[in-house]
């Protein structure tokens, strides 16, 4: 009797280990995250090179650290310095999330036909990010891009000066989940729906309040590019 328990219980660890090396070896070869946690202050996410490295060592942290990994993010364009489109700073892809599955092939795939829905843009730990539907929402991801993937172009601030902000300004969002307030494109797209707006309160559009606001946490988009 007490052999069998053993041998049940030995069973039990070595499947739970099987399990747990199956994940982490899924995460090794993780590709796309939407961050788990945003910088806290916003918008002001410390530039491209800031953001950079918050996905660098979210990935660090799972597992997946021995990647080159990019923040999805366009900048506009200042005097002297051309805007950065989101698309052209991440690589050419395929792309899986940490359970292995693969959300877009290519670039074209990518703006396109892509495998982005709630249940695969999950955050680095292989977990769901709260939609539309949960509470907090927390489906609005900061982009500040078009939909195929390009900064925005006109006077109007979408990337809270380029992503240096938590004050004044707005940055264009998409919704990870691909539901809004109506069923329209706007409503489903991943990566150019709104932007960020003031709240009643008055709290500025780049702020953390903002983001929260609309159904946001700060969240963005992390890429391996390599």
């Amino acid at each position: 009797m007490k052999t069998a328990i053993r041998l049940s219980l030995l069973a039990a660890v070595a499947l739970a280990l099987g399990s747990c090396g199956s994940m982490q070896s899924q995460q090794s070869g993780m590709s796309f995250f939407v961050s788990s946690v945003g910088s806290g202050k916003g918008a002001d996410l410390g530039g491209l090179e800031g953001a950079d490295r918050h996905c660098q060592s979210l990935a660090k942290a799972a597992g997946s650290g021995g990647r080159t990994w990019r923040a999805y993010l366009s900048t506009t364009g200042t005097p002297g310095y051309p805007g950065v489109d989101a698309r052209d700073r991440i690589g050419r892809g395929p792309w899986q999330n940490a359970k292995g599955v693969v959300v877009a092939s290519n670039l074209d795939q990518l703006h396109g036909a892509n495998n982005l829905t709630k249940e695969t843009a999950l955050n680095e730990r292989g977990e769901l990010v709260n939609g539309r539907t949960d509470k907090p929402n927390m489906h609005d991801i900061l982009t500040g891009s078009t939909r195929d993937g390009r900064a925005i172009t006109g006077s109007e601030d979408s990337t809270c000066s380029n992503w240096t902000t938590s004050g004044a300004g707005a940055a264009m969002l998409g919704h990870h989940d691909r539901q809004g307030l109506r069923d329209d494109d706007a409503s489903k797209s991943w990566n150019s729906s709104h932007l960020s707006r003031p709240t009643k309160e008055g709290a500025p559009g780049c702020s953390q309040a903002a983001l929260q606001g609309t159904g946001g946490n700060g969240l963005f988009y992390c890429f391996a590019a390599n």
